[in-house]
């Protein structure tokens, strides 16, 4: 079944069309570099699923309002911020095939970028007194911190479990999704038992989404990111974490030692690839991505029918049947 993102946007093709004037007014300084820098980040924006997310939940559960508007904003502004800091982290040029703010304007002005940004998403909710959202994206940003932290502690090590992998991508994507849709539902004044649903909704979809990324390191094509990178970055996935607790304790070692030790060797990330493969590592989690995606659809469909629902369930769907 091929998802067409125009149709999932459908209910919410205005709202995102006025969330996109309202973004860019939000973005607008009279620092003529900062102005520059922005009109660049807005440019390169992607698909909106984070915004999409927002308001298809608010839509389901309620009335899409101005508070809407704001959490949308907020989100976008804190994880924009966010992923300036990551590229400097990172020491990366590049970003969704565009170059990277550091890149262009060096790390100094790209970590004041994101510190403005920030500042921004917080000025935006404390004038409109939205002290709810704000605790929620707050909240988000905090996991997704504590998840890269963690798993740079555990990549030194190795000995990655199964149980800490679920823990790192639940802090590192999975809360920001789901602070998308706890946002969405806080907006249209829902009352606290619904916006703890609609967050662990956005959880689910959130497991599903970081699982399906991924699957793309064991692709045989570059999708979306270059096959093996996270082999070569020493990043272990639910695949090769699988892979290496089915193996015999000799095969085990040959696998870590070359993770540690020739990451940066073609033919031996290929060689770990294949081990991956043989071991069921992709089906395995191919399965758990699926379970992810049963869970998120049962909270889903506690909510009343509607449009809005049915396209969160398409965006659900679109979410982990991407190809990039």
């Amino acid at each position: 079944m091929s998802l067409d993102i125009n149709k999932i946007q459908a209910p919410i093709e205005q709202d995102l069309e006025i969330f996109e004037k309202k973004f860019r007014q939000s973005m607008k300084t009279d620092v003529m570099l900062l102005d520059q820098i922005m009109k660049y980040i807005i440019h390169r924006k992607g698909k909106q699923i984070r915004p999409m997310f927002v308001f298809l939940t608010a839509g389901t559960i309620g009335q899409i309002n101005e508070a809407t508007y704001r959490g949308a904003a907020l989100i976008e502004l804190l994880h924009t911020a966010t992923l300036v800091h990551d590229d400097v982290v990172d020491d990366s040029n590049y970003r969704r095939g565009f170059f990277s703010i550091k890149a262009l304007w060096k790390n100094k002005i790209a970590v004041l970028v994101g510190d403005y940004l920030l500042s921004r998403g917080l000025l935006l909710s404390v004038d409109n007194g939205d002290f709810d959202l704000l605790k929620i994206v707050s909240t988000a940003v905090k996991e997704l911190s504590e998840g890269e932290l963690l798993q740079i502690e555990k990549a030194r090590k190795l000995d990655i479990t199964e149980e800490v992998y679920y823990d790192v991508i639940r802090q590192k994507t999975a809360s920001l999704i789901a602070s998308c849709c706890a946002v969405g539902a806080a907006s249209v004044g829902a009352n606290a038992e619904i916006v703890a649903k609609a967050k662990l909704l956005g959880e689910k979809i959130g497991m599903a989404f970081q699982i399906k990324d991924d699957l793309f390191d064991y692709g045989d094509e570059e999708i979306g990111k270059p096959t093996g990178i996270d082999i070569k970055e020493k990043k272990m996935t639910l695949p090769l974490i699988y892979a290496l607790n089915k193996a015999a304790w000799a095969e085990k070692r040959n696998i870590i030692n070359l993770i540690k030790n020739h990451s940066e060797n073609p033919k031996k990330v290929t060689e770990v690839i294949d081990f991956v493969k043989k071991s069921g590592g992709i089906q395995y989690t191919t399965e758990v991505m699926k379970r992810f995606v049963n869970e998120a659809n049962e909270i889903l469909f506690t909510f009343p029918d509607s449009a809005f629902r049915q396209s969160l369930h398409d965006l659900v769907l679109f979410s982990i049947e991407r190809t990039k």
